[in-house]
């Protein structure tokens, strides 16, 4: 059967110079380093250094039934046989759509897919985060490596989705600022690369979806946001953005920046996408950007439209244990010392709950201001935004208070689970700090649920607008 592919994706904008990534060859080569070179992979079986086979028929498939035929050369080898076909056809057979998982973390971009989708390839350089993973989800899928030492070559078939959750530090509020280009979050200039191979093997995913904190639109001046929209629709695709605060989900603050690229050969349901933002998923700062983005990008922005979001039908409260083990009870000393702390303004919202005689609950962060350390609570039943443990500030307590009676602690592993929309069956790892680390740079998972069958996968099922191109012999 000829080799199907889609159109010639791409090209550049109004001849603009190319905007490109700095030299991610070795932006992380002491972790690549440490990774021992390459990186490897928990279960799946690797490609030979640049061995080629003869193509033949297959004799079984993917270990799931679907995916690429596989055939077994040796423990720590496989190859693909050929490529998942982008054809009507292939969408009318009832597969899963598949998707890739980078910067993976623990899998929480997956407990949120659900069974819906069907994982391809994940890969994260974290070898913590990836014993969580293998505990979730199996090694099968797991390649724990640099993303900037993978190729295109350890991608098996073809994808719908791409997601990656790039690393957030130096975009954040309490990051470096140094944005695209500091340490951490250029590791999104690997995951491009990749992605500028596929489209070259003509096996781009028909998704792109990316997930990182709201800094990204405003960092460096709003400029690595505009980088990183170009980046995408060079590669041949439109581009739109939403903002998503998953209390409307769970229990927590937590708003974040989703942009999701359409290839631009598939033609994007008219119920999915508005000819204006919409007040639940585009801040101020989201449409400012927007706005901002030159003639030649603004062309291609999708506003894209999903329906009003849920109300959370869980307060901080109710995903909290009576006394876990992990996280106990401060003594007298340190409770006091917090209480001492307090903001005017928290010390207020504290003594009004102490007055009403029911048990009341509140977030707890310390926090450097102009005039020193201070506790700021929060009684609205929701948990600040978790963050990777990492100082002072990182740490959240609750305040529980009842008539006279106050006590603090911190918040429990499986209860920062739970404010991450968890089931209580996801294995967390056994120390609570490894656990803070693996949760604090996840993506709420019903979130996730929420945007795949309102946006994902309905775009994954899209008909394409012109017949993909055959390869020249």
């Amino acid at each position: 059967m000829d080799d199907l592919a889609q159109p010639p994706l791409g090209r550049r904008l109004s001849g603009e110079t190319r905007i490109g990534p700095p030299d991610v060859a070795h932006q992380h080569g002491k972790r690549h380093q440490e990774l021992g070179g390459g990186g490897h992979r928990l279960g799946l079986h690797r490609h030979g250094p640049h061995k080629r086979r003869k193509r033949r028929a297959p004799s079984r498939r993917g270990q799931d039934g679907f995916g690429p035929p596989l055939v077994r050369r040796q423990a720590s080898e496989w190859t693909i046989l050929s490529p998942v076909s982008d054809s009507p056809q292939n969408h009318r057979s009832g597969a899963l759509p598949g998707f890739y998982e980078f910067f993976c973390g623990g899998g929480m971009a997956r407990a949120g897919l659900g069974d819906a989708w069907r994982c391809l390839f994940a890969n994260d350089f974290d070898q913590r985060k990836a014993r969580a993973y293998v505990e979730n989800w199996g090694a099968a899928e797991l390649r724990v490596a640099d993303v900037a030492a993978l190729t295109s070559q350890d991608l098996p078939g073809r994808a719908e989705l791409a997601w990656a959750s790039f690393p957030c530090q130096d975009l954040s509020l309490a990051g470096s600022g140094a944005g695209l280009s500091g340490a951490r979050s250029s590791a999104f200039w690997g995951f491009h690369r990749l992605m500028q191979r596929l489209v070259d093997e003509r096996r781009a995913p028909r998704l792109i979806a990316l997930e990182n904190v709201l800094g990204l639109l405003t960092a460096n001046g709003g400029a690595d946001f505009v980088a990183l929209c170009r980046a995408i629709a060079e590669l041949g695709y439109r581009v739109g953005a939403l903002t998503i605060d998953a209390s409307h989900f769970v229990a927590q603050s937590r708003p974040r920046l989703f942009i999701v690229a359409l290839r631009e050969d598939i033609s994007p349901p008219p119920a999915l996408s508005a000819a204006a933002p919409s007040a639940h998923f585009a801040v101020a700062a989201l449409q400012r950007a927007a706005s901002a983005l030159p003639a030649d990008l603004a062309a291609r922005w999708v506003w894209w439209r999903l329906p009003e979001p849920p109300r959370a039908n869980r307060a901080l409260i109710d995903c909290l244990d009576a006394a876990p083990a992990d996280a106990p009870w401060l003594d007298a000393k340190r409770t006091q010392a917090l209480l001492a702390q307090l903001s005017k303004a928290s010390k207020a919202e504290l003594a009004v709950a102490r007055a009403s005689g029911e048990r009341r609950v509140a977030a707890l962060f310390r926090r450097t201001r102009p005039g020193g350390v201070q506790a700021e609570a929060r009684f609205d039943g929701l948990a600040g935004c978790l963050r990777t443990p990492g100082g002072g500030s990182s740490r959240q307590f609750l305040l529980d208070t009842q008539g006279e009676e106050i006590r603090i602690r911190l918040i429990g592993a499986r209860e920062a689970a739970r404010l991450m929309g968890l089931p209580e069956s996801y294995r967390l790892p056994a120390r609570r700090n490894e656990a803070y680390h693996l949760l604090g740079d996840g993506v709420v998972a019903p979130v996730m649920r929420f945007l795949s069958e309102h946006l994902l996968a309905p775009l994954a099922e899209a008909q394409t607008e012109r017949e993909p191109t055959r390869r020249r012999a």
